[in-house]
């Protein structure tokens, strides 16, 4: 007869196996599941031929500030920013927001990791100071809700980031706390709200360096 062996982690002399730093990831859209803001508004001002920071004066205008903080409260739609915004920097309202995110191209490599991760067990999710869906959908062709188990758009809520209420949103919907969350942004202001709620943030400005980053931070390999 066999004797009757412990049950536990320690029965057979195995060590336990460590849980992962992090149960979650958070993204932020613009500019960091999209290439660089900086560039692609530079982009829009030379096809537009306007003077390089024309459209960030207009954006830090407070008619400007207040013109995206309705938009992205779903407060005014999305054609009238784009009559409010062109008459602030002087081109033709039609399409603007098509105009001014034409370069906002998928960056691949931090996607990549992003699947990479949930493949591993880490959830993800995506929180986006949403720039509304008609008459152009910026969010088209990426799939969020395929890729990434929650996705999070301030205008269907009535929250804007650096508000802690659209955190808390996001970490109830995954089911994860705050000290096991990473936060991507490329916001500074964004990044310190959540970093209050107890997530540890990251600053996304170059793709490759996010990649790279993430990787680290989360354990995986690079592909």
């Amino acid at each position: 007869m066999l004797p009757q062996l412990p049950y536990g982690p320690y029965a057979l002399g195995m060590p336990t196996i460590a849980e992962p730093k992090y149960g979650a990831v958070i993204f932020d859209f613009f500019g960091v599941l999209t290439f660089n803001m900086v560039e692609v508004i530079s982009y829009f001002e030379d096809r537009e031929k306007l003077a390089r920071g024309t459209f960030l004066r207009a954006w830090a205008d407070p008619r400007g500030q207040d013109l995206f903080r309705q938009l992205e409260l779903g407060e005014i739609t999305q054609t009238d920013w784009n009559n409010g915004f062109a008459a602030l920097i002087g081109v033709a309202p039609d399409n603007l927001m098509a105009r001014y995110l034409n370069d906002a191209f998928p960056a691949h490599q931090v996607i990549k990791v992003a699947r990479q991760a949930r493949t591993a067990g880490i959830k993800t999710a995506v929180v986006s100071n949403s720039l509304g869906r008609e008459p152009y959908d910026p969010y088209a062709g990426f799939d969020l809700h395929g890729a990434f188990d929650e996705v999070v758009f301030s205008a269907e809520h009535g929250v804007r980031k650096p508000d802690p209420a659209i955190f808390r949103l996001v970490l109830g919907k995954l089911g994860v706390p705050a000290e096991r969350c990473l936060f991507v942004d490329d916001s500074e202001e964004n990044l310190a709200a959540a970093y209050r709620l107890g997530i540890t943030p990251l600053l996304a400005l170059d793709e490759k360096v996010v990649a790279r980053r993430l990787r680290e931070e989360l354990g995986l390999p690079d592909l």
